[in-house]
């Protein structure tokens, strides 16, 4: 992102902060479409993901305040996103368990590569995922947190997060297989 582009949104959120409608209304239009991907990934239901936010945004819009611009404000966002993605999820009552117990074998040196995927069949394979390993694989291959900073936002222990994601990518993986066997 340009200087220029970053004191444009400077100046946004403090007229923001000020109470300018307007400026939220242009800060809300420069990230929703980002943020709602990132939740949609998270949650999977699309009306859920409005929702969320919905809620993202005003709690980010009587909370600007405490954006102190130690990170971009889309990273800041983002956060307040998959917090309220995870407090959605765990409303829902879907507990993270630890599954340090199991045995998953980290299979990244027998990645086969399969030809022809599109990006759809991708994105319905990791939507059909179980929650918890589809949570922590959105969180670590396309949101880049580390397993550490997984584990303290799902109250979870770092290993079943590694394992959780190694679950993830095992079931994506033979998910795609399938689908590319039915297609040939």
């Amino acid at each position: 992102m340009g200087k220029e582009t970053v004191e444009i949104q400077l100046k946004l959120i403090e007229r923001a902060r000020e109470g300018d409608q307007q400026s939220m209304y242009r800060l809300y239009k420069l990230y929703v479409q980002a943020m709602y991907n990132t939740c949609v990934r998270m949650v999977v239901n699309q009306y859920d993901a409005e929702d969320i936010i919905q809620e993202s945004f005003t709690s980010a819009f009587k909370n600007l305040d405490s954006f102190r611009g130690e990170s971009s404000f889309g990273s800041w966002l983002k956060r307040i996103v998959i917090n309220k993605s995870i407090s959605h999820l765990r409303t829902k009552k879907h507990e993270f368990t630890d599954i340090d117990h199991l045995h998953i074998v980290d299979d990244e040196d027998t990645d086969d590569e399969i030809p022809d995927i599109k990006p759809e069949q991708v994105h319905e394979a990791i939507k059909s995922l179980p929650e918890k390993a589809r949570v922590i694989l959105n969180m670590h291959l396309l949101e880049g947190y580390k397993h550490r900073e997984i584990a303290e936002l799902l109250d979870i222990s770092e290993s079943t997060s590694k394992s959780q994601y190694q679950r993830a990518k095992m079931l994506l993986r033979e998910k795609l297989i399938k689908e590319m066997s039915y297609e040939n």
